[in-house]
């Protein structure tokens, strides 16, 4: 387990030896003894927070709601914007799960687009949820949870529904072209009407497709921000009209500038717990969508 410091607060992070058996799923542990009203920051991911510690980690979401313990939250609306959404808690030990959204509606049993913002993980799985939290609590290394936390997830990854290629291609394109693609070519691509493209994907990954693009280009801005790169050349480089259009993308999407985003914990642990940058890892598409015309 690697130390993170943040000004006074201290936080335990572990990380997997291996990767996930299932593309699309990385995951990194959490130990902090005082999380104290940790800004949210939205990306390109549907995050499962399983705890299992001593305390509990409390979401304070939109509206005044709260969300305790483990919870489920959709890729971008789920964790919140504008910085609405904060964590905090003490004693807080947890396995944090990233799940592409393409695979996320198969692990889950349920799309983001089925709930709003985030949910309670009782409430979507019911008993099973307490079953996994006491195996959590029963391992006794970060690893034997990683692998606990994987089997589980690859067990219902292989009973669940896949969704549509044609979608799955739709969001790799999103992701490769990191925001940059024009979203009215994607129905062509795939051979689909606009229609039935935009109902798919936002029924299947939660979000429709320009917001999507919306979320993977800030979400590599401002990875480059927190790497030290200057807003001007971040703006420039990743496809903004100009330096007000970043500054006001960054404070839609976390409360901030560009010039504090960078020092925010939620993504200035990042290359600690996340090394590869796994939050959009890509489960294999086939390039030819076009061989099945009943598909259409």
């Amino acid at each position: 387990m690697r130390t993170f410091m943040h000004g006074a607060a201290v936080w335990g992070v572990a990380c997997p030896q291996r990767p996930s058996r299932v593309a699309g799923l990385t995951m990194a542990g959490f130990s902090v003894r005082d999380l104290d009203a940790l800004r949210m920051v939205p990306h390109p991911a549907v995050t499962l927070l399983l705890e299992f510690g001593a305390g509990s980690p409390v979401l304070d979401c939109a509206a005044g709601r709260q969300q305790r313990g483990s919870i489920v939250a959709g890729p971008g609306p789920g964790l919140g914007a504008g910085g609405a959404v904060r964590a905090w808690g003490e004693n807080v030990e947890c396995v944090q799960v990233r799940l592409s959204p393409v695979i996320a509606r198969t692990v889950l049993g349920a799309s983001s687009a089925d709930f709003d913002g985030a949910v309670s993980l009782d409430d979507l799985w019911g008993r099973a949820a307490s079953r996994i939290r006491e195996q959590l609590s029963d391992a006794t290394s970060w690893q034997d949870r990683f692998a606990l936390t994987d089997a589980m997830l690859a067990r219902r990854h292989e009973a669940g529904p896949p969704a549509d290629p044609e979608v799955a291609w739709a969001w790799h394109r999103i992701v490769d072209s990191r925001g940059l693609v024009r979203v009215d070519g994607l129905a062509a691509e795939v051979g689909w009407s606009r229609k039935r493209l935009w109902s798919r994907f936002r029924s299947q990954l939660g979000l429709p497709p320009k917001r999507a693009v919306k979320l993977v280009r800030f979400d590599h801005a401002a990875h480059r921000l927190v790497a030290g790169e200057g807003a001007a050349q971040v703006a420039a480089d990743a496809g903004y009209a100009d330096q007000s259009h970043l500054h006001r993308d960054v404070t839609a999407f976390t409360g901030a500038t560009p010039a504090t985003v960078a020092g925010e914990p939620f993504l200035a642990v990042g290359p600690i717990a996340w090394p590869s940058r796994g939050t959009i890892a890509r489960p294999h598409v086939s390039r030819d969508l076009r061989l099945d015309p009943g598909r259409r």
